[in-house]
């Protein structure tokens, strides 16, 4: 009986996970993707305008691999310009 409900939940984590415009926690970023990462300073949350690759060594610059002095808050897959 509990089957459909639990799929149900399934496939909705699995969109979640899917969707590019969708937010996730950054606890459930992907290793070596581009991803658009929010962060918090101290007027606002604002994502930042390049992308951003989670690396070994903590967070990097996807073009130039430099490492970033970043703690995002969330992500989502990052989409070129004119999304």
């Amino acid at each position: 009986m509990a089957v459909r409900p639990l799929r149900a939940l399934i496939y909705s984590m699995v969109e979640d996970l899917t969707s590019p415009d969708k937010w996730l926690p950054v606890s459930i970023a992907p290793v070596d993707a581009d991803l658009e990462v929010c962060v918090i300073d101290k007027r606002s949350v604002h994502a930042l305008v390049f992308p951003c690759r989670r690396a070994s060594e903590g967070w990097v610059d996807a073009a130039t691999r430099r490492r970033l002095d970043i703690a995002p808050t969330h992500w989502r897959r990052w989409r070129e310009q004119g999304r």
